[in-house]
């Protein structure tokens, strides 16, 4: 499964079967809140699906390791072209840190050991302007969620899918104020997502 969702065309195909378009709307609208003009950076962007749910006068950078989901981004969105760049979460180069309203991280942390997790939210709360916002979408161990829900996580090709608890606390070692939300319908299948909203500073 870990080599065949690797391939865009298939991750992409893939995706289009379990999540819609108005589940996708959705987590934009609630969780990313995108504004007119936003400046948004995208940690582990894959194929950057998500661009197309982006207001257009949003600035955008995205970055992932998989060279592959890159060179699909690049011909999905061409005039993005040059916003999209091959680096490992670790060796990221941050362009105007401190300047971000938003860095998305969707789908990343459960892919990402406890330091390489720590390094994330390092270099988001970098990137972030006083008053930004991290926001992570990944999925999640919960006490009440239905066993299809937790057999479909426990294979997910993350090796890291941890409990809420053991996300926040990775994110309070960095961010003074998290934010946490569970959601149970983002997408077709049973499914547990976990969105932390993570502030650089107080300010909302």
């Amino acid at each position: 499964m870990r080599r065949f969702l690797s391939r865009p065309w298939l991750y992409k195909a893939f995706k289009k079967v379990v999540v819609s378009e108005k589940q996708m709307e959705r987590f934009v609208a609630q969780a990313i809140q995108p504004e007119a003009n936003s400046r948004i950076l995208d940690i582990g962007c894959g194929p950057a699906d998500i661009v197309a749910f982006l207001p257009s006068s949003c600035a955008y950078i995205g970055f992932d390791a998989n060279p592959d989901y890159i060179e699909d981004a690049k011909r999905a969105h061409p005039q993005r072209k040059d916003a999209f760049s091959c680096q490992m979460v670790k060796e990221a180069t941050l362009v105007d840190p401190g300047t971000w309203d938003i860095v998305m991280a969707n789908g990343v942390i459960h892919h990402l050991d406890d330091g390489e997790a720590l390094q994330l939210f390092a270099i988001a709360r970098k990137a972030l302007r006083p008053g930004g916002r991290l926001v992570t979408l990944d999925g999640v161990y919960t006490p009440d969620q239905s066993w299809a829900a937790r057999w479909l996580i426990s294979r997910d090709r993350g090796r890291f899918v941890r409990t809420q608890a053991e996300y926040e606390d990775l994110a309070r070692q960095v961010f003074d104020r998290v934010e946490p939300h569970v959601e149970q319908d983002y997408l077709r299948i049973p499914y547990t997502h976990l969105v932390l909203t993570c502030w650089n500073g107080d300010e909302a």
